[in-house]
């Protein structure tokens, strides 16, 4: 019995692990975009990253969302916002300005990842 306790404790500090990182990768991408971007311009206006860091934005929050619903399908969009974070990550490492944003959706990325797994 205090295996199961043990592991269920652990499966719950994961997962408000991963809302948290979710919740703070959706504020951080909506911010930035809307702010930073819109006022650099340039490369960092391009429809593919634009879209890509608003796809980021709402992908996380849907997560964060059906985690806490306790949704049977969390665990499957876990494993899609991870790739959606990793490719903005990736997409917002060539701009400048962007670290946060970067930084946001990998640590997002590896929670989610570890839910999903």
């Amino acid at each position: 019995m205090h295996n199961l306790a043990s592991k269920s404790s652990v499966m719950a500090s994961e997962m408000q692990a991963c809302i948290d990182a979710c919740a703070h990768c959706h504020q951080v991408c909506l911010q930035t975009a809307m702010t930073h971007c819109l006022n650099m311009g340039g490369g960092h206006v391009e429809p593919e990253h634009f879209r890509l860091m608003n796809n980021c934005a709402e992908i996380c929050q849907s997560s964060a969302n059906l985690q806490l619903s306790g949704s049977v399908f969390s665990a499957r969009l876990c494993a899609l916002c991870a790739d959606v974070c990793t490719a903005c990550a990736d997409s917002c490492r060539e701009l400048d300005g962007m670290e946060g944003c970067v930084s946001a959706c990998e640590r997002c990325a590896a929670n989610c990842r570890s839910i999903a797994a």
